[in-house]
């Protein structure tokens, strides 16, 4: 089945520990719904960078990833309907980039 790499962009993070643990519960229903479905859980990352061909680096750049996810899916709507539920998505902080993974072996 093929893998779908879900890139985060956008979001926050929570102010106070009430706020983060509505956060973390809403990310584990989702993933929890996924079931099978979700092979790496991923992470948050740290500000990104981004480097140009003639060696200038960019903090953040056009659009600054946030954190990533992969899951398996039959296609890229299915994956893509998965991405729909995303917490960042539903409460409007942020969006869900889908990009298949391509085996190279």
């Amino acid at each position: 089945m093929p893998k779908f790499a879900f890139v985060y962009h956008g979001g926050g993070m929570p102010e106070t520990p009430e706020e983060g643990a509505k956060v973390m519960a809403a990310w584990t229903a989702w993933y929890g719904n996924m079931g099978e479905s979700l092979v790496d859980g991923g992470a948050p990352v740290a500000q990104s960078h981004t480097v140009s061909a003639d060696g200038v680096v960019e903090n953040g750049g056009a659009n600054p990833v946030s954190g990533y996810t992969i899951v398996s899916a039959d296609d890229y709507a299915a994956a893509c309907e998965m991405a729909k539920g995303c917490p960042m998505v539903q409460d409007g902080s942020g969006s869900v980039e889908v990009a298949q993974l391509v085996d190279m072996g």
